[in-house]
């Protein structure tokens, strides 16, 4: 069972922020520092590649991808501005970029960006929550789909609501010459991932979030009639052929754009091993027992707010967001002041924000394999006291 260095006095329940890593992937990302240091020349010149392919062949394969079209990337925000340069040049004036009203915000900003520069325009499809079933988003977002849409952007598992999308359908009504970028940063890990099947022209994911690999460490896949033209977000040796490691033009693009510390990427595969032997039935009993544990956790915080389920039980991962009574009073902090208030009294780290738009606001509870069922009575407790609500 993987062991970890989470401080035992705080109660962590947001794991869908930052992911936190095991205390044996630790260890091999020192080693690997270690060994980096003690010859840098030989590590990036003679041992980076190598390694690299190793930890590209055993994610590939847990995401269900062919090696030859998946990248690692810093992260997710870095995938998907990548995905969008790479496309720039066939986007054409007075085209439509289509994102929804739950886009992860960085994203949404890359969009805006590339609409500007490419003299389109942003379409926002509003996605309710909360929701009856998946059918209200794929209604959203179909609904504001015209002959003028070019790309849409997608979240496979929604940041702030923490709804898992229905994209196979989404993308299967989609005309196919639309360009599909989907953001999974929350999906691997958490739901099965099957890139092969999915029919998607761009995919970007962290590795950092429910894989438990350090920071750093994200892919994107790209489908194959975009691989000769795809360009990574930071343009470096790989655009004219000038870094002769790679496989690939394509692989060439992303794995060396500058001097960085590697080690996160080159720690993804034993990140995979590690987790899946956490549990006897491996990635599918880590998946299934965060499942569990978050709708449980759900449930308590329903029954103390009073509220129905804000989606169904099977739009939800291993994260679940549920609405909290509105801010009483606007504040100039950045952090809630619930949100404070629980991580200063109750040593709660537990995300609220605001949602659609203040002074309403949720809470998103998350479950990995070093939670039980009193973090979430903990919380449960914090929030009757805090809100008044007994």
């Amino acid at each position: 069972m993987a062991t970890w260095n989470l401080d035992p006095d705080v109660t962590h329940l947001n794991h869908g922020s930052f992911g936190a890593v095991p205390v044996e992937i630790l260890d091999l990302q020192s080693e690997l520092r270690v060994q980096m240091e003690s010859n840098p020349v030989r590590f990036m010149l003679r041992e980076y590649q190598p390694a690299l392919e190793t930890s590209r062949c055993a994610l590939a394969t847990f995401v269900g991808a062919d090696p030859d079209g998946l990248v690692f990337v810093p992260n997710a925000t870095y995938g998907v501005n990548s995905a969008l340069r790479s496309v720039e040049d066939r986007l054409r004036p007075g085209d439509e970029l289509v994102v929804t009203s739950q886009t992860y915000n960085a994203c949404r900003n890359a969009v805006t960006v590339t609409a500007a520069r490419s003299d389109c325009s942003v379409v926002v499809a509003d996605v309710p929550f909360p929701l009856a079933s998946p059918t209200d988003v794929v209604e959203a977002i179909l609904g504001v789909i015209s002959q003028r849409t070019a790309l849409v952007l997608l979240d496979h598992v929604s940041s702030p609501t923490a709804v898992i999308n229905p994209i196979e359908e989404i993308i299967d009504a989609l005309d196919p010459t639309v360009i599909v970028m989907v953001d999974g940063a929350h999906a691997p890990g958490m739901i099965d991932v099957d890139l092969g099947s999915l029919g998607v022209d761009f995919y970007t994911a962290n590795c950092h979030k429910w894989i438990c690999s350090p920071k750093g460490a994200a892919f994107l896949w790209v489908a194959e009639s975009y691989r000769d033209s795809a360009v990574a977000a930071s343009v470096s040796h790989g655009y004219n052929d000038g870094w002769p490691g790679s496989g690939s033009r394509f692989h060439a693009q992303f794995d060396w754009t500058g001097t960085d510390d590697p080690t996160a990427r080159l720690c993804v595969a034993r990140s995979l091993a590690v987790i899946e032997k956490h549990r006897p039935g491996g990635w599918a009993e880590v998946r299934s027992t965060n499942h569990e544990l978050v709708l449980a956790g759900r449930e308590l915080l329903a029954a103390a707010l009073s509220i129905d389920m804000p989606a169904p039980d099977n739009m939800i991962g291993s994260i679940a967001a549920v609405p909290v009574p509105p801010e009483p009073e606007p504040s100039e902090s950045i952090f809630d002041p619930l949100m404070a208030a629980l991580h200063e009294k109750w040593s709660i780290e537990v995300p609220v924000f605001a949602w659609p738009k203040s002074p309403q606001r949720l809470l998103r509870i998350s479950a990995q394999q070093y939670n039980q069922l009193s973090d979430y009575h903990r919380l449960t407790e914090a929030l009757i006291a805090e809100l008044a609500l007994g």
